[in-house]
């Protein structure tokens, strides 16, 4: 087998490669508003309440028509989880990584139809949707090479008088909860991690981004997955949802999205249930409150570009987005100045344009957004943004930057989830470092400095799991940037790292007398 190497992107400011973009964009338009069912093995399964799927840069364009199920769609899903699962689990590794391989063949075959409805659903630009599409490739191929790593002989200290053996296998039946802003890579990655393991999967995808899900759903269903083994389910997150967490056969649960859910989720799965016979793990990444510290000395061009694209590329709405600046003072006048010069010049747009800024992803995300922007408003200066889009058709809000902000105020301690930067000012480095850690979060950040002693400092103070120098803090690879966080930003599960897999499994020890 090849080694892993990422998936590279397409370079869209080739007239012809983005030609191609917008070409398979007018073809899924062509398919919008089409009902999709929920999946339940392998038999399709509708519903009388519906959740429907709209385009956050045009409300009025209904990307998709999906399904919303209650308990007892929920309760026919874990049965036919269960049910696969006996058979499942006898697959040998080889095979079931060999699903993930071909998923991710034809995931590059059809990569731009991908592209094209995620820029539909969610409002990503042409970049933004390929760098997802190749990342949910690059999950396939790592799990399936790690896969197939667990599945050999495993070393243990060799003891007199005894052959002993230890080996991995699958946990059961779990339920996976994706967010909707990776609403491919990440999807696919939970699911293809527990299901190349040896487990079956109850899949209920964010209600904002369904199509995203039933595209995965489509693509193992072609390389022939088995039915029960994976199972869509597009439904009420306090009905079904809760009902599959609490569940008794619910081995585990993973999770990625808020931190207020991805609590609410640990604390349900924590208390056992009438004929539970396990502890239910709980793989929870939840959110994050990024911090890039700008030391003095440094290329202030270099830092406000790498500001910016952390902050605003797909509109903030990253977990690992940079929500927070910290500036030595000696160079802070100059970063703001220049700061808002480049914000100013971002243009706002439909991505299906490959805009650079494009809408929030929902009315709910907006209004959130809009109510923190006021808050910032009152705890700092404003500089650039601060409001909607005036006559826009979809959920635009301006890329907004909040300066002279403590770094105790709510902008600086909550997460936003959007287009907004709030900028503190730092007296010297170990001030910069103390704001840095002074969050409930622990995700990812950022340092650019050259003095290389403040460097070391800050790969040992610095509390968070991805730490970056000298670079933007968004943009991690799978294999080489093992992504997850620590405190309130979740269980620090290293997606796409060497341990992950590891979430999924138990180890079996075994011992023989000779």
């Amino acid at each position: 087998m090849k080694e892993f190497k990422n998936e590279m992107y397409y370079d869209f400011t080739k007239s012809i490669v983005a030609a191609k973009q917008m070409a398979a964009i007018t073809d899924v338009r062509k398919r919008f508003g089409k009902e999709y069912p929920n999946v339940i093995n392998g038999k399709n399964i509708k519903t009388k309440a519906k959740t429907v799927s709209l385009n956050p840069s045009n409300v009025k364009e209904t990307i998709g028509v999906f399904q919303k199920s209650g308990k007892d769609d929920a309760e026919k899903a874990m049965k036919s989880a269960l049910a696969a699962f006996e058979t499942w689990k006898k697959v040998p590794m080889p095979k079931r990584a060999a699903f993930l391989f071909k998923a991710a063949n034809v995931m590059r075959r059809r990569r731009l139809e991908i592209n094209a409805w995620m820029i539909s659903e969610v409002g990503k630009n042409y970049l933004e949707a390929d760098a997802d599409t190749c990342e949910a490739i690059d999950f396939l191929e790592f799990y399936g090479r790690e896969a197939l790593r667990y599945s050999e002989k495993q070393p243990i200290v060799p003891l007199q008088g005894e052959e002993n053996e230890m080996f991995y296998i699958p946990l059961g039946v779990g339920v996976v909860i994706p967010p909707w802003n990776f609403p491919f890579a990440i999807l696919a990655g939970m699911s293809a991690a527990a299901i190349v393991c040896g487990n079956t999967v109850v899949l209920k995808p964010s209600s904002d981004s369904p199509m995203m899900g039933w595209l995965f759903v489509e693509i193992m269903k072609e390389v022939g997955l088995p039915p029960g083994v994976l199972n869509f389910l597009v439904a009420s997150g306090s009905e079904a949802g809760d009902y599959l967490v609490t569940h008794p056969k619910t081995r585990f649960i993973s999770f990625t999205g808020s931190m207020e859910i991805g609590l609410r989720i640990n604390e349900l799965a924590a208390k056992p249930q009438p004929g539970q016979i396990w502890i239910k793990r709980v793989v929870a990444e939840m959110g994050g409150k990024d911090a890039m510290i700008f030391d003095k000395g440094i290329d202030i061009d270099n830092a406000v570009a790498s500001t910016v694209a952390a902050a605003f590329s797909f509109q903030g709405q990253k977990c690992s987005a940079c929500s927070r600046a910290i500036v030595h003072q000696d160079v802070y006048d100059e970063y703001v100045a220049k700061l808002k010069v480049a914000v100013d010049a971002l243009e706002i747009g439909d991505p299906a344009n490959d805009s650079q800024v494009g809408p929030v992803v929902s009315a709910k995300a907006e209004k959130s957004i809009l109510s923190y922007i006021e808050i910032g408003k009152k705890e700092g200066k404003l500089i650039a943004g601060g409001e909607k889009v005036k006559g826009a058709k979809g959920y635009f809000i301006k890329p907004t930057v909040i300066v002279n902000v403590k770094p105790t105020a709510r902008i600086m301690q909550e997460e936003i989830f959007g287009p907004v930067l709030a900028v503190t000012k730092a007296k010297d480095f170990d001030h910069a470092l103390n704001i840095a850690n002074n969050t409930i979060f622990g995700l990812t950040g950022a340092v650019f400095s050259n003095d290389q002693k403040k460097i070391e400092r800050a790969k040992q103070e610095f509390h968070c799991g991805n730490l970056y120098l000298n670079r933007k803090c968004t943009g991690a690879f799978v294999g080489g940037n093992p992504f997850g966080g620590f405190n309130m930003s979740g269980t620090d599960s290293k997606a796409g790292g060497r341990d992950y897999l590891l979430l999924f499994l138990q180890a079996k020890s075994v011992s023989k007398k000779l």
